[in-house]
This record gives C-alpha cells, structure tokens and sequence, in this order.
C-alpha cells in the first residue's frame, strides 16, 4: 500500500548510533528465561521459580502480541495518511464534541491497552490534541467489543454496562478537565497539532484519500518497517513491563487478590495499588475483575482494578512521557483519573451491597 503524503515530521525515537538498552535488556532476559526453562524442562532440571517465571513471561506475551501485531500495523498505515485528516476526522480538541469523538474511537476499537498505546502515540505524532488523545486512552483498553463480551459473561449485562458507562464519564471529565488546564497555560497542547481547514468535509477527504491508494509487496513492507520504527518506543516498556508483571505474577496468586479486596474504602485503595503494581494485559484484567466482583462481593473494586490499571499503569505512564516528552503531562492523568475512579467504585460498592 502507498500513498503520496509521506511526512516524518517527528524525528526517530532513538537517535541511529545509539543502542537503545532498555529494548535490548528486556529482550534479552525474556528470551533467555523462556529459552533456559525449555531446555531445563526437558530435562527435569528447571528451578520452580524460574520455570513460574517463563511461564509468566510466555502466557503475558502470547496474550498481547496479536494487539502489539495490530497495533504497529494500524500506525504503520497511519504513518502514510496527513496529519490534517486525523485532526479533521477527530475534530477540534477544544471543544466538547472533539472528545466525544475521540469516546466513542476509544469504544469502538477492538484492541488491547498495549495496542491502543501505539495507536495513541501515532495519534498524538499526527497532531490530535492532548485532551482527545487522553480521553481515547481512558476510554478504550478494556472497552473493545471482544472485552465487553468476556465482561457480560463474568459480572452480567447490567454491570458490564454501568462499567462501560463510568469509564465513559471519567474519560469525559478528564478530557474537559485537560481542556481546561491547556487553556489556562498550565498544560502545552499537542505541539504538532495543525491548523483544521474550513472547508474540510470527512466524507470527501475519505474518497480523495483512498483514490491515491494501491497495494504493492513494497508497500506493505513499508509500512511494516514504518509501523515497527514508531513502535519501538512503546514495545520496549511493554517488555519491562512484562518481566515486573511476571515476577509479581510468580508470587502474588491471583486468588488471594479477592481475599484482600472487599467492598470497603481500605478495599478499594488496596486494589487501586494493586492495579498500579502489577501490569496486567486487558484480556487479562477482566477475568480478575470478574473474581474481585464475584468473590470479594465488591463491583467497585472491580471497576477500579479495570480502571485504575489504565489510569496508573506504569507501562503507560513511561509511554505517555516517552511521546509527549513532558512528565507533568504523564503525571497528569493518575491525578485526575484517580479520585474520579475511587468515587465511582465507591458508589457502585455501596448500589452493590
């Protein structure tokens, strides 16, 4: 597939020369672990806790590598599209109609956070504002359709949609709330963001793009290495992040999570530091908060364990500083979304009790 309107506007994340070693380490240690234990296994000579271990690091990235897969193809061929298309298409980030927009792109893409990270950062390179890209990222991890059905299935139709419905809210209010703090001058905007022409009508930008388009070997290549070439930044802390979750995993049982999360405010602090700690894939959050709801007796907690996990996650946080390049802007969202999803687990501990 190619296409004429090829803008790099951003440079490369690692400067060439330079190693980047965070990438490397991390590769190194999942490979050798899993390597090691398959042979030690063979063997009978695997230790108990290195072979917890691989096992961990294989089952997190066996869960997640379609949504990293799609995720570098989808910024692969965002890479090929103008920056102007995506700021039309989205709207203007001042405005409460923008984050609607981006809301609803949050619902309805069918990928996991890890993917959904790539294709926010792509989002913030083409120059969506900073509140869209945030109020995407809050609303969508656990939102894909694949998720919601897993999610009926465990805690029921009624709650499954007043989850969807508080994460709707928190996106809402945190994307007013950044609007806000970026008029003031307290927060930048997205410093790529360009000027929306007046005249831009979607429907027509949508025919006149697809008209430049055709596929080609070469093509499709490119847009692998360019999809690759962007995502670099963000699979390296997915990689970090596997090896911190593995280890947590290979030590921490799951069962006990509902032993320790009932429906009380001790509870639900106890689950949003859980959910900070331990880096959970979305496919791998819901059945977890399926347990803390259906053991602990506690929906709130379950919805902040969704929810907190999104809002706190480290994986996320390095990742939202790596493409903006501003602490203050990372930071910014635990201390917004935090206090909105405490609230809401809160009240829905209370309708459940």
């Amino acid at each position: 597939m190619e296409h004429e309107h090829i803008d790099n506007c951003c440079p490369s994340k690692t400067p060439k020369g330079k190693k980047d070693w965070l990438l490397i380490i991390s590769t190194i240690v999942i490979a050798v672990s899993i390597g090691l234990n398959a042979i030690l296994s063979s063997l009978d000579l695997s230790p108990i806790l290195l072979h917890h271990f691989a096992h961990a690091c294989l089952q997190i990235l066996m869960t997640m590598w379609w949504g990293v897969a799609l995720g570098i193809i989808i910024i692969g061929l965002m890479s090929k599209i103008p920056r102007d298309f995506f700021t039309g298409m989205m709207g203007r980030s001042d405005n409460f109609s923008g984050l609607l927009r981006a809301v609803f792109g949050g619902l309805l893409l069918d990928l996991c956070c890890h993917g959904i990270l790539l294709v926010a950062a792509k989002l913030y390179e083409r120059g969506v504002g900073l509140p869209q890209v945030v109020t995407f990222l809050v609303a969508s991890p656990w939102n894909s359709l694949s998720l919601t059905l897993i999610l009926i299935t465990l805690i029921g139709f009624k709650w499954t949609m007043l989850y969807i419905l508080g994460s709707v809210i928190i996106a809402l209010i945190t994307g007013v709330i950044l609007q806000r703090l970026i008029k003031s001058g307290r927060l930048p905007d997205n410093p790529n963001k360009p000027e929306i022409a007046e005249d831009f009508n979607l429907l027509r930008e949508s025919k006149a793009l697809l008209k430049t388009v055709t596929f080609t070997k070469s093509g499709c290549k490119n847009i692998l290495k360019s999809g690759w070439n962007d995502g670099k930044m963000i699979i390296k802390w997915l990689l970090f992040g596997t090896i911190i979750a593995a280890s947590l995993r290979s030590f921490v049982p799951t069962e006990l999570f509902a032993l320790w999360l009932g429906p009380s405010v001790a509870g639900l602090f106890i689950t949003l530091f859980i959910a900070t700690i331990v880096e959970i894939c979305s496919e791998g959050s819901a059945p977890v908060a399926g347990e803390i709801f259906t053991n602990a007796h506690a929906p709130g907690n379950g919805f902040t364990f969704l929810m907190a996990g999104v809002a706190t996650d480290y994986t996320e946080l390095m990742a939202v500083r790596e493409f903006t390049k501003s602490w203050k802007i990372a930071l910014m969202i635990p201390l917004v979304t935090v206090p909105q999803v405490l609230l809401i687990g809160w009240l829905m501990n209370m309708a459940g009790v």
